[in-house]
């Protein structure tokens, strides 16, 4: 059977709207399968107008069926700006797609992410910069629409928010609007920087990058203002309630359907067989584009197989431990967790560090039963799973170090998640790809010193023409020879 072939672009768009499309039609159902079908579109307003800081479960806020619909919308909107703008999809425009519609469950929504979303394109004009190469820089820009949110409906108000009930105010609308403009010109900028901090390792680069300026602006807005940190949201939903705040059986039907679906698909434009798959997951992960490299079919597959994995990670956790079920964010972050399985996650460079999280339970169970404290927290706590699935961005140090050092990266990563927050307020919804982040500023120089020949690896895989500059530098380890020239678009910094 001969098979059509589609280049990477056409099948990463593909996905986009693939997924967008199961979110849409998954609304319907999960509307009709919470009973909240006559009540569909109200409840999405109630997500549109509801702040939304970290972590704001949009299963209560709205519903399952208004959540599935509001991550379908936003998912549809990126899907139909990845095929009308001219130019290729690549990966990194893929990434940016998964996080969108990831944190369309807890703290995005179809009226928040416009002002963030837009902004970027105002630089990109001024720069004369190519609208379709750095669509992924206008989808990573929506991390601070918390931000718009709170002051839209709740910075400029005097009095207490009222669950349903706008107040919108002059003063609310301009904030909003000059934060915006603001973020198109200060995203650009801030992301080549994080980049060379943290080297590589770490793939969520916008994640470090946006938790340090989102730490300034929130301190600034209300630490020196003297004003309260916002507060999560939090109404009485009585459907989430009698499901037990967990649509666990819900959740696992959809993702299991929608992964067996992309290792299908990729089975079949692969030519019917998993071709570069054994060497995709040999790959280090560092500085890496799977599509590029392995095809986009074979990256297919390793989407549905790794999202498979991490599918049975959060399952065996909500089961043997105490904590959150499939709310609003565990929806999220399973998505959140297939950022980057077309440009660096495998499961073979990702099960270290989930390790160092069970590891650093086991440590602290021990530690509190030893001094005879209750253990406040597992790992299927809300935090926790939350942190786990950004905690994956940092597998090019697994793939470069070896298991030890991705145990320890997810151990250290883990025993900070909950407390970075505090940080921004809760108003930057890349916390955990901030994390990770501080995680790799704090392990790569020990491992740099004492592990040398591990920070060297990656020399051979370069071209000849950067092994004579190293001849000519001494110990000196460059960046890959894609980076030694300074890029036209601002892709190759995120």
């Amino acid at each position: 059977m001969k098979i059509k072939e589609y280049s990477n672009s056409q099948i990463i768009n593909g996905v986009a709207m693939g997924f967008s499309v199961a979110l849409l039609l998954s609304a319907l159902i999960a509307a009709k399968y919470t009973g909240e079908w006559g009540s569909l579109l109200k409840h999405w307003y109630l997500i549109m107008i509801t702040p939304c800081p970290l972590v704001t479960d949009y299963l209560a806020i709205g519903g399952l069926g208004s959540a599935m619909l509001n991550a379908g919308a936003c998912g549809l909107v990126c899907a139909l700006f990845m095929i009308g703008l001219k130019g290729e999809s690549r990966a990194n425009t893929l990434a940016g797609y998964f996080l969108v519609v990831a944190h369309c469950f807890y703290g995005l929504n179809f009226l928040n992410m416009w002002p963030c979303f837009l902004a970027p394109f105002i630089y990109l004009h001024h720069m004369k910069l190519n609208y379709k190469s750095n669509l992924q820089v206008c989808m990573f820009a929506t991390s601070f629409a918390p931000f718009i949110s709170e002051f839209l409906f709740r910075y400029t108000i005097p009095e207490e928010f009222v669950f349903g009930e706008v107040h919108l105010t002059g003063a609310g609308v301009l904030l909003a609007v000059l934060f915006s403009v603001m973020l198109g010109y200060v995203i650009p900028a801030i992301l080549p920087g994080a980049n060379a901090w943290h080297k590589g390792y770490s793939l969520f680069n916008g994640g470090l990058a946006f938790g340090i300026f989102g730490f300034f602006v929130f301190n600034f807005m209300y630490r020196t203002q003297g004003l309260r940190a916002p507060e999560v949201i939090s109404p009485p939903n009585a459907v989430y309630e009698q499901f037990g705040f967990s649509y666990r059986l819900y959740g696992n039907c959809f993702y299991i359907t929608i992964f067996l679906i992309c290792i299908l698909v990729g089975f079949i434009l692969n030519h019917f067989s998993f071709g570069n798959i054994r060497q995709l997951l040999k790959d280090t992960g560092y500085r890496s584009n799977f599509a590029e490299n392995y095809g986009m079919p074979t990256c297919l597959i390793n989407i549905g197989v790794y999202g498979i994995f991490f599918l049975a990670y959060f399952n065996l956790v909500i089961h043997f431990t105490e904590g959150s079920g499939f709310t609003g964010p565990t929806f999220g972050v399973i998505l959140a967790a297939l950022t980057f399985a077309c440009m660096g996650q495998h499961p073979r460079n990702v099960w270290p560090i989930l390790a160092g999280y069970m590891l650093l339970y086991l440590c602290t169970m021990f530690l509190c039963q030893i001094n005879g404290r209750p253990l406040t927290w597992t790992i299927s706590t809300q935090g926790y799973l939350n942190a786990a699935a950004f905690a994956t961005g940092m597998s090019p140090l697994v793939g470069r170090y070896g298991i030890r050092a991705g145990m320890v990266a997810g151990f250290l990563c883990a025993s900070m998640c909950t407390a970075t927050s505090a940080l921004h307020g809760g108003l930057v919804l890349y916390n955990g790809g901030f994390t990770s982040g501080l995680t790799v500023l704090i392990l790569l120089p020990i491992l740099e010193h004492y592990f040398p020949e591990g920070a060297r690896e990656h020399i051979k895989e370069n071209s000849a023409i950067v092994q004579d500059m190293i001849s000519l530098v001494g110990n000196y380890t460059p960046p890959k020879l894609s980076d030694l020239s300074i890029p036209p678009d601002l892709d190759k910094w995120d």
